[in-house]
């Protein structure tokens, strides 16, 4: 009864520490990873999730990691548009994957680089968080800093039915100047829910689930229209 309890998780975080000192990056997300599958409840599991959330996140936006990326080739004929639908992703993901500030000509023999979208989101109310995963595999958490009412309680699958931006009280295009300073929108549909950025306005409304300005930016373009959200 005298022995102290000792929090695997918290063993297992300090191995990971000494691991990024050293530069192994990889050894130390397969062991920042084994905190947030296996030891959740671990203290050291919310720093182990952002950590190993921003690992991902890195290689997910790397133009040098090409795992579950694709190099298209502009053929006569192609649109920005028509690439998107054919490679399930965004405007927003194929700018931010080719650094482009703004949408450009398109030449045939060009190269983009693409990324299938088909993340899928958890929200945990209870949590108040926001994570994305690439099936079975945590990508990325985000923590909700307010939530409104008619959140549901209880185990849900739903999906994105519409992405917007606003700016300055108006719809803009991906292909506006204004976009990339515009507020991200995602609508989901059964229950009828929103995510978007926090505001100075006081209280959520109903069904609205408030996030960080930046964290808005992140999960809009890790997502499109028919991603699936868990709710549990």
């Amino acid at each position: 009864s005298d022995i102290p309890a000792i929090d695997p998780g918290e063993k297992t975080f300090q191995r990971a520490h000494e691991l990024l000192a050293m530069g192994h990056i990889p050894e130390a997300r397969e062991k920042l990873t084994t905190i947030v599958n296996i030891y959740p409840s671990s203290s050291s599991a919310p720093l182990a999730r952002r950590i190993v959330g921003e690992i991902n996140l890195d290689e997910v936006f790397s133009p040098l990691h090409m795992e579950g990326k694709s190099l298209h080739v502009v053929k006569p004929g192609d649109s920005f548009f028509g690439i998107a639908a054919k490679y399930d992703t965004t405007l927003g993901c194929m700018m931010k994957l080719n650094s482009m500030m703004t949408l450009k000509s398109l030449h045939p023999g060009d190269e983009l680089l693409v990324m299938p979208l088909n993340f899928r989101l958890l929200l945990e109310p209870k949590r108040q968080a926001l994570s994305v995963w690439n099936g079975g595999r945590f990508i990325r958490e985000y923590l909700v800093e307010q939530m409104g009412e008619g959140i549901p309680t209880t185990a849900k699958a739903t999906t994105i039915t519409s992405k917007f931006a606003e700016y300055q009280g108006n719809n803009v295009p991906t292909t506006s100047a204004n976009y990339r300073a515009a507020d991200k929108i995602i609508l989901i549909k059964n229950p009828p829910l929103q995510i978007r950025a926090i505001t100075d306005d006081g209280e959520p409304l109903p069904g609205c689930i408030l996030l960080q300005p930046y964290d808005m930016e992140e999960i809009s373009l890790l997502t499109r229209v028919g991603n699936t959200i868990e709710i549990r």
